[in-house]
């Protein structure tokens, strides 16, 4: 699963949001941040945000269905993932902790996604929303520190690159009528 899961990192394409970048890389981390404009309502964004299954990428789960993802969109509130049953007890993982959430303004995640989790480090995702042109902008921060054995500066543009990926997905599923 994890030559696999960095494989699925390092192959993410789709269409790029307005802005993308590796922020920050050092030996200890990095930082990346995405911001796109949505032609949504600031308060179906963020609903939309509670509701993984409806934008995250399928081939960037661990179950293979994103509909298998759910936010509890509380201060404390986990952003799982069921892993269906193969024979005998389904399982689960937690991606993140809800550490701050704000309808229709801001969610934010503590939590080391994908690969990440295998290393000893901590991230930081945040979804800010603010009114812009005809709908809102959303601006994504993922602030990742600790130790990374495959290297911050190999690792940074791959993460960059898949969240950039949900960004999009984020942006299609909202202007969808």
């Amino acid at each position: 699963m994890r030559i696999f899961g960095l494989l699925a990192w390092a192959g993410a394409a789709m269409a790029a949001p307005a802005h993308a970048a590796v922020t920050g890389s050092s030996t200890v981390g990095f930082a990346t941040e995405s911001s796109v404009e949505i032609a949504a309502d600031p308060a179906r964004i963020y609903a939309l945000l509670t509701t993984p299954g409806d934008w995250w990428n399928d081939a960037h789960t661990y179950s293979g269905d994103s509909a298998n993802m759910t936010v509890d969109a509380r201060a404390g509130g986990c952003f799982c993932e069921t892993i269906p049953s193969k024979g005998g007890a389904p399982g689960s993982i937690e991606h993140a902790r809800v550490i701050y959430a704000v309808p229709g303004q801001r969610l934010r995640f503590s939590g080391a996604f994908g690969p990440l989790q295998t290393e000893g480090v901590a991230g930081t995702l945040d979804f800010a929303i603010a009114s812009a042109g005809k709908g809102a902008r959303v601006t994504m921060t993922y602030v990742v520190g600790g130790y990374l054995r495959m290297g911050a500066d190999k690792m940074a543009p791959l993460v960059d690159q898949v969240l950039g990926e949900q960004l999009a997905g984020l942006k299609k599923a909202a202007e969808s009528p």
